[in-house]
């Protein structure tokens, strides 16, 4: 009796949620990264009044080059088109994680612009903490007149598959002038008025510490921060509703808590790096209790973004893909029981060499998560995020969300045992090294809270 309460105190938060309604002629699934590459540079060219690109990154390299030319391309047939790029403050002025950077994005940025001196597309950076580990900007979305691209993607070669590798992501285009124009309120209202906000596409840049007391202001903002907008769906219709926020007590943290505990039969999640925050672990053993049915994907430890070939260099940075199978073994071993009953079922996903970044839930076949939220404690806690929840109670969808489904699990393979995943024993020699000694002064918790 207690259980079905507590269902239905999560149904009844998701059935107050305010909706927009969708008609499904409006919203397509895209499969393949090709198919986001190709639609993104569509968009860019068909746009008529605005486009805003909001990513963590643009990358300099092939395909930052492809997407900043569009729109500058775009601009130039349209001048009256107004444009705006987004990207994180600090991730925007630094190399990759593990490389030097003698010209940043941000200094790419600025000698792009010297090429085009009578278009002007300003590419802001947004400081969502005075120094990235604490938080950047995860907002996800891309902005067309009246249609949203939503993915967890940022913009450079492998998530746009310029070259051979792709790293795969989950990609959304829906039409709904009412969606996209409660997002570009955010935008436009909390983010690009802040005094935090800054150019990057300039000559002189300010510094992090000159301004760093402004963006402890902006972040207690953030912190409030929703979009806005009147609903006028019912919960009888195929609905959307935009959601965003900062910190644990938000908006969307509450809305995915409540998405997951409302479950009746069966929830399937998507999460790059396994490191779920502790309340989540909580819903989803309280489910399996209840005889619930759940699918986990995640990526092999190889097809992680910071995974290194035993054969590279070793960096610092490498160690990652092994502390979230580390994470992942001990949570298959905990509920082992579950996997033997076939009520848990555990995915991982490779490729080849590619690498896999895929986010998102799926609910009783009647409510889709959409959304670049990695569902980690840095995720839940530190960066700014968003998400596109759309409830489809009529199973409009049904079609696209099982061809996207079977897409994902192609290239899985199911985990019947804890024992299936490597342990550390098995770890080359520098992980495990460096795995123990974090462990004896006990980083590793400090790490899984930040990465």
């Amino acid at each position: 009796m207690l259980s079905k309460l507590k269902q239905a105190k999560h149904q009844q938060y998701l059935a107050n949620l305010p909706k927009l309604t969708q008609s499904i002629a409006d919203v397509k699934t895209l499969y393949k990264t090709e198919d986001f590459r190709d639609a993104l540079l569509k968009q860019i060219s068909v746009a008529q009044h605005y486009i805003y690109i909001t990513a963590l990154y643009l990358e300099q390299d092939d395909a930052g080059k492809d997407i900043l030319h569009a729109l500058y391309a775009a601009k130039q047939a349209n001048p009256s088109l107004e444009i705006k790029i987004l990207v994180d403050w600090h991730r925007a002025q630094r190399g990759r994680i593990g490389a030097a950077a003698n010209s940043t994005n941000a200094d790419w940025y600025y000698d792009v612009a010297q090429q085009y001196p009578e278009i002007d597309i300003p590419v802001y950076g947004i400081p969502v903490n005075t120094r990235e580990a604490l938080g950047v900007l995860h907002l996800k979305g891309f902005l067309f007149d009246n249609t949203l691209l939503y993915s967890g993607a940022s913009i450079n070669d492998v998530y746009l598959q310029r070259h051979e590798k792709y790293r795969y992501d989950r990609y959304q285009l829906i039409k709904n002038e009412q969606l996209t124009a409660s997002m570009k309120a955010f935008i436009d209202d909390t983010l690009l008025k802040a005094d935090a906000v800054q150019l990057l596409n300039i000559a002189n840049r300010p510094k992090t510490a000159e301004f760093k007391n402004i963006i402890k202001q902006f972040r207690l903002t953030l912190r409030g921060g929703s979009y806005r907008f009147v609903g006028n769906a019912s919960n009888h219709e195929l609905a959307v509703t935009p959601l965003v926020g900062l910190g644990k007590k938000n908006d969307l943290n509450r809305t995915i808590t409540h998405l997951m505990g409302s479950t009746q039969s069966k929830l399937t999640i998507c999460t790059p790096y396994f490191n779920l925050p502790a309340v989540l672990v909580r819903v989803i053993s309280r489910l399996l209790r209840e005889g619930k049915k759940i699918e986990i994907i995640i990526g092999d430890k190889t097809a992680n973004d910071f995974y290194i070939p035993p054969e590279e260099p070793f960096k610092i940075i490498g160690a990652l893909p092994y502390l979230y199978e580390i994470n992942l073994r001990r949570f298959v071993s905990r509920l082992q029981k579950f996997i033997d009953s076939q009520q848990l079922t555990i995915r991982l996903w490779k490729d080849g060499d590619n690498t896999y970044h895929l986010k998102g839930m799926w609910v009783d076949n009647q409510w889709q998560l959409i959304t670049g939220n990695n569902l980690n404690p840095r995720a839940w806690g530190l960066d700014l995020e968003n998400a596109v929840l759309i409830h489809d109670p009529n199973q409009e969808m049904q079609e696209q969300r099982q061809h996207e489904l079977e897409c994902i699990r192609t290239h899985t393979k199911v985990v019947n045992h804890y024992r299936e995943l490597d342990s550390i024993q098995t770890y080359p020699v520098k992980v495990k090294k460096l795995i123990r000694r974090l462990r004896r002064i006990r980083v590793d918790r400090l790490i899984s809270r930040i990465l």
